[in-house]
């Protein structure tokens, strides 16, 4: 038996307590021991050196720190002495962990945020004394009492109540409160929304008082049990994080092979010992794009700062990116679809012809909106700054703002017309009636509710079929019907009286009030479409007013693809798999649901956001691969399981993040198009370079000219290639990028011709980085200044071509298309590194340090510059054929679509 089906006192003598006198000191520590505290279990935090540790357990880290390890021991072993190489390499280490770290220490603490949710203090009886306590003080068996604006602070049974109503949206997701009742259910298995005798931890009390007996306290609530269940799932990798893996297992992969082959050559060709770990340590700083991993978080950072200003926070990092790659919308509709304001649409005063909320009322349709406003209690208040503000039920709140956009005095209205009796409503009788006493001292029934259950007079019955067909055109177009009816009286009626007078009621007429569409979704929702993303509509509405808002907005075309949360239940996981393409609207769901629906689109390979406000879609938005959260009517346990946070609650906020998410996907492909393409480039140059550049000395030992040094690959890795690459995260793509279908969870970052484009740039790279040694050395790098003269105008060539090679990824236009406006941090990095590498060879001491020359004569200076040219010539003339061809294939697809 549920504590529902428990009487109140059953459950006191079960408790141990006296309902009029409450728990002891002792008896409530003794229980506060047993139980512990009214909170939320902390997770277990990770320490700062597991944080360290995570980044430095990457593959890329742990090939750089081996490099830099033999790098020290080569420094101590081999005179001169060099600490450049292995300072550098662990710097870069250093600034990567730091970052990590950093993000780390930044992450979601949703278990802080639920147990803001409970009140800090509550009121509570003990030893027949009401007491101010902390709400972590309750216990199971504590008499709690509560009153209008209070939080409740654990599960608890009502024991008595007066007017006593909760606002649960944040639990159950209905909107309207519930009331509440000490009655006992004889109901078995009730959903929580039904258990009208219960309270839950953290609703809201929307009016009344009640005394109440603490059932749950801390991770036995309602509440408890979804923080158990946040603290215990864990997230699935994003698809950033994937495709990162995927890369860094690629690049060390290419690495370890390098290296495989180098060892192998040097072994076969007896090279020494250390000369062969050296070119070990320059393959490895070669293969590993030290500043990626920088620059793909200054461009997750960027995207952040831009979704910001379009009201849109991202709290978690990784998030900004998987936006770009969401194929599956699943939207609440109150609220992010729709106004969440409900609002008189249409009008119908018999007699007269149906009107809209925008049309000027004639006197008699101003008369009956009149008579409507004269039985409601909804009221208006003046806000701090001068506006209205409309306080009461929303149904009445729908009615009075009519009223004010018709410039309708509801206060000197109310005062011409003074109310003399009430009978409230009631959800049985699904009507209320007021009476008033008109200028003529008489005095006016007004009744207002449901269409069907009004007492009309005898006279409406041959004009009933009309009256239906009317109705049944509202709620049609999913209105929700109120009626109005009247009666006059001579003489106020008495208290005994008044049952009475609901009877002989004269039809007056309707309106139709819905929650409507926010006027930006529809265009919102055509972008999405357009742009590959289904959008799905899931509430706890009834199925007919969801298919009208989900037709009017464009997510079906009818009827078809709307199921009900009882149908849904029906289903297998199986079932719900197969045929969860062809839902669109799913009505009156439960939380479970949302999850079922969430995962079944993933075992499709959709990358699914999830909207939601309350505490019970905290677990819906936990298994989504975004979960999104509103700002303005979200609880605190919905935004801390969430990973994005709409601060204007709009469907169109989302969609515009989608742009930016595919925006920042679009920047981290180019930042791996410009690193990958300069590291493999470093790598044929080595590997080819000790094959084309070695010679044999007197003795017989083969000698390796090693075209550039580890220190001068860091140079270009760091400097050449990170500069201008942090300067990505300010680019922009153009409009095109919300005219493709969303990005496959599993597709790489090598599609859509990336890797030939790479493989096209680094063969470029490595070419013209080859002649660049050959003809510095003159093929004889054993002769004089030969080898330094070589190694500096690689170095130059292949500094320079990584520089300006940022200017070739940025677009699929030519480099001389695309401007600079709205990044000119790119132009400015792209110059002064320019002139940085020049420095390096020029500046006397410092070319020394880093084994250059100066003496490279005006010949090799302009042989440099112009090897520096031609990767981008090449890519300038592969850029102009492919936007031949695409120019071409648009033209015949548009005469094709002219001839159908």
């Amino acid at each position: 038996m549920s504590n529902y089906n428990k009487s109140v006192e059953q459950l006191t003598l079960e408790y141990g307590v006296d309902k009029s006198i409450g728990l002891s000191k002792s008896d409530a520590d003794t229980r506060s021991i047993k139980f512990g505290r009214n909170e939320f279990a902390q997770k277990k935090k990770e320490s700062i050196l597991k944080l360290i540790l995570h980044p430095l357990l990457e593959i890329s880290a742990i090939i750089l720190m081996i490099a830099a390890v033999l790098s020290f021991i080569e420094a101590f072993m081999v005179l001169p002495r060099d600490f450049i190489s292995p300072i550098v390499i662990l710097s870069i280490i250093t600034v990567n962990c730091v970052l990590s770290v950093t993000q780390q220490l930044g992450a979601e603490k949703a278990l802080d945020a639920l147990s803001k949710l409970n009140a800090p203090q509550c009121h509570v009886i003990r030893e027949g004394v009401k007491l101010l306590i902390d709400t972590v003080l309750l216990v199971p068996g504590d008499i709690i009492v509560l009153k209008t604006g209070d939080l409740v602070p654990a599960d608890a049974r009502v024991i008595d109540c007066t007017e006593f109503l909760v606002d649960e949206s944040s639990l159950t997701g209905e909107s309207e409160p519930i009331k509440k009742s000490s009655d006992v259910l004889d109901i078995v298995d009730a959903p929580l929304g039904d258990q009208k005798n219960m309270l839950f931890s953290g609703c809201l009390i929307a009016g009344g008082n009640a005394k109440a007996l603490v059932l749950s306290t801390g991770m036995n609530t309602e509440i408890g049990k979804i923080a158990k269940y946040l603290s215990q799932t864990k997230k699935r990798k994003t698809p950033l994080q994937v495709r990162l893996d995927k890369l860094a297992r690629v690049v060390c992969g290419i690495a370890i092979l390098a290296a495989l082959c180098m060892l192998a050559l040097g072994i076969a060709q007896k090279q020494n010992g250390w000369h062969l770990s050296l070119m070990v340590i320059t393959l490895a700083v070669a293969a590993v794009p030290e500043t990626l991993a920088i620059i793909v978080t200054l461009i997750l950072i960027q995207g952040i700062k831009v979704m910001a200003s379009k009201k849109a926070l991202v709290r978690k990092l990784p998030s900004v990116e998987t936006l770009g790659s969401t194929s599956v919308i699943c939207s609440d509709k109150t609220g992010t679809l729709t106004q969440n304001k409900m609002t008189v649409t249409r009008i119908w005063r018999y007699g007269d012809e149906i009107a809209s909320d925008e049309d000027s009322l004639n006197e008699n349709q101003i008369e009956f909106l009149q008579k409507f406003l004269l039985c409601t209690n909804a009221t208006v208040q003046k806000k701090e700054d001068g506006t209205d503000t409309v306080l009461g039920d929303p149904t009445e709140s729908a009615l009075i703002r009519l009223a004010l956009k018709k410039q309708i005095d509801v206060k000197d209205l109310k005062a011409k017309f003074k109310r003399v009796a009430e009978i409230p409503f009631s959800s049985s009788r699904k009507m209320m009636t007021v009476v008033v006493k008109t200028q003529d001292d008489k005095y006016l029934v007004l009744t207002k509710g449901a269409f069907d259950r009004i007492p009309y007079s005898i006279n409406y019955v041959e004009q009933r079929k009309h009256m239906d067909t009317v109705h049944d055109t509202f709620t049609g177009d999913a209105l929700r019907v109120i009626a109005l009816a009247t009666r006059t009286l001579d003489s106020v009626p008495s208290k005994s009286q008044l049952k009475d007078i609901e009877r002989e009621l004269v039809f007056e007429g309707f309106v139709g009030i819905i929650d409507p569409p926010r006027p930006e979704v529809r265009k919102s929702i055509a972008l999405a479409k357009n742009a590959g993303i289904r959008t799905i509509m899931i509430t706890g509405d009834h199925a007919s007013t969801a298919t009208a808002i989900a037709r009017d907005l464009g997510i079906i075309a009818h009827k078809e693809g709307v199921i009900s949360g009882q149908e849904l239940h029906k289903m297998t996981d199986d079932e719900l798999y197969n045929s969860v393409e062809f839902y669109s609207v799913y009505a009156r769901v439960s939380p479970e649901d949302k999850i079922r629906i969430v995962q079944a689109w993933q075992k499709l390979g959709a990358v699914v956001s999830m909207t939601g406000d309350g505490v019970n879609d905290a677990p819906a938005l936990k298994a989504a691969d975004v979960g999104v959260a509103m700002g303005v009517t979200g609880t605190e346990v919905a935004k801390s399981a969430s990973d994005m946070v709409l601060l204007d609650d709009k469907f169109s906020t989302i969609v515009e993040a989608v742009a930016e998410g595919r925006n920042i996907f679009a920047n981290i492909r180019k930042a791996i198009y410009f690193l990958i393409a300069c590291n493999l480039s470093e790598i044929f140059i080595m590997l080819f370079g000790v094959l084309l550049f070695r010679q044999t000395d007197n003795n017989g030992n083969v000698i390796w000219w090693l075209p550039v040094t580890p220190v001068m690959l860091l140079l270009v890795n760091v400097l050449g290639d990170g500069v201008p690459g942090l300067a990505l995260c300010k680019e922009r793509s153009d409009s095109r990028i919300m005219k493709r279908k969303p990005f496959n969870r599993s597709e790489s970052f090598f599609g859509g011709g990336l890797l030939q484009a790479i493989i096209q740039q680094s063969l470029a790279f490595t070419i013209v980085g080859l002649l660049a040694y050959y003809i510095g050395s003159k093929n004889q790098p054993g002769v004089g200044d030969n080898h330094k003269i070589g190694q500096t105008m690689t170095f130059l060539v292949l500094g320079w071509t990584s520089i300006i090679h940022v200017l070739t990824v940025r677009s699929r236009k030519s480099v001389f298309k695309k401007g600079f406006k709205g990044n000119r941090q790119l132009l400015i990095s792209v110059v002064a590194m320019l002139l940085l590498f020049v420095a390096f060879v020029v500046i006397p001491g410092l070319n020394s340090s880093l084994h250059m020359t100066a003496n490279l004569g005006i010949k090799n200076w302009l042989i440099t510059i112009g090897l520096s040219i031609l990767p981008i010539i090449v890519s300038e003339y592969s850029k102009f054929w492919d936007n031949y061809r695409y120019n071409n294939d648009e033209k015949n697809r548009v005469e094709q679509r002219k001839i159908a």
